[in-house]
């Protein structure tokens, strides 16, 4: 009998079409299967796909729980839901252990299961899942050996906020064969990528792409995302005279986001908190400079242009596209396989 990693997590690809799901954390069970091809991997997905059932994703099992984000007692009954699940998957397979995505719900499932039936269980702590208030933590009661940080930012923020040292920080990796050739020429000035939410501050890229359209009048931006901001940046855009500018591409499939980011000089990601983004390590491996306030790791990166605040971003940007022998050279900050190679090296 093959032994089974059994991944919790809040989501997952409905499909092997859907790119948009999540894409570092599928392309992380990509690699781990790639890498560890007898290795048996279950995903349970709480909460999406909305349609309960079972299917296979790449060579690994997806069991859906369809909790649909719905209010309280709904997802007490998608936990008891999921506990049956684990239940049923522990008599059915040799279990090597469980591992949940984000210190949230997937985790408290999770480490009360491995406690009741003695399995080796780690969090992985992907994001604003490591912010000050997180009742998971108090609820879970974690010890530092049982926790994982996706970035050394990660691991300070919750050593600060929760007092844990995490056995280990495991960043996400890029997956290099999913970079195309790379196109003579950058038409692309700037790039952003991300949700429209508040916390990710496009207001900020807007207001960057006004400034340079100071010194470059016929600068070339593209926005890809969806989320609630959007309205409001499409205001801002036309307000600022910038429709000839900046061109909104809405939520696009992952490769075509990567295929865009080789196309761009810049790539400007104004977060005011990111846990890692690995739309950093990718736009930088698509040979884009990147310019961000966030640092998740404490090694420097080549082309990767840390600032303070929107002047020093927007004065950071316009000294990228001044300098014409900036050079667009790949860098590799890491690599999935290997990413995957750490992380099953904790249960085995």
């Amino acid at each position: 009998m093959h032994e089974t990693l059994v991944i919790l997590s809040p989501g997952f690809p409905e499909n092997e079409a859907d790119t948009t799901c999540m894409p570092p954390q599928q392309i992380f069970v990509k690699a781990l299967k790639e890498i560890c091809p007898g290795l048996n991997i279950i995903v349970l997905a709480f909460q999406y796909p909305h349609k309960a059932g079972e299917y296979d994703w790449h060579g690994v099992k997806v069991i859906a729980v369809a909790g649909k984000s719905k209010g309280k007692s709904f997802r007490l009954l998608t936990w008891v839901r999921a506990w049956r699940i684990l239940r049923k998957i522990s008599k059915e397979h040799q279990l090597l252990g469980l591992l949940s995505f984000w210190m949230g719900e997937c985790a408290f499932v999770g480490s009360y299961f491995a406690k009741r039936y003695h399995l080796n269980h780690y969090s992985w702590i992907l994001g604003q899942d490591a912010k000050r208030g997180n009742k998971y933590f108090r609820w879970i009661k974690p010890k530092g050996e049982s926790l994982i940080a996706l970035s050394d930012f990660i691991s300070k923020e919750v050593r600060r906020n929760y007092g844990l040292f995490t056995l280990q920080v495991i960043p996400v990796g890029i997956d290099t064969s999913l970079f195309g050739p790379v196109p003579e020429n950058r038409d692309i000035d700037i790039l952003g990528a991300g949700s429209l939410i508040p916390l990710k501050q496009y207001h900020l890229f807007v207001e960057a792409v006004s400034f340079i359209k100071k010194f470059f009048p016929d600068v070339k931006a593209v926005l890809c995302g969806k989320g609630p901001e959007m309205e409001r940046l499409q205001a801002m855009t036309q307000s600022l005279n910038l429709e000839d500018n900046l061109v909104f591409a809405g939520e696009l499939p992952h490769y075509e986001v990567l295929a865009l980011m080789q196309r761009s000089k810049a790539f400007l990601h104004p977060s005011a908190y990111e846990g890692f983004g690995s739309v950093l390590s990718e736009a930088l491996y698509a040979g884009a400079h990147v310019v961000s306030f966030c640092k998740p790791m404490d090694k420097d990166f080549r082309h990767h242009h840390v600032v303070k605040d929107s002047q020093d971003m927007n004065t950071e940007v316009l000294s990228i596209l001044r300098n014409t022998r900036r050079g667009h050279d790949r860098v590799l900050m890491c690599q999935a396989q290997q990413i995957s190679k750490n992380m099953i090296s904790l249960f085995v």
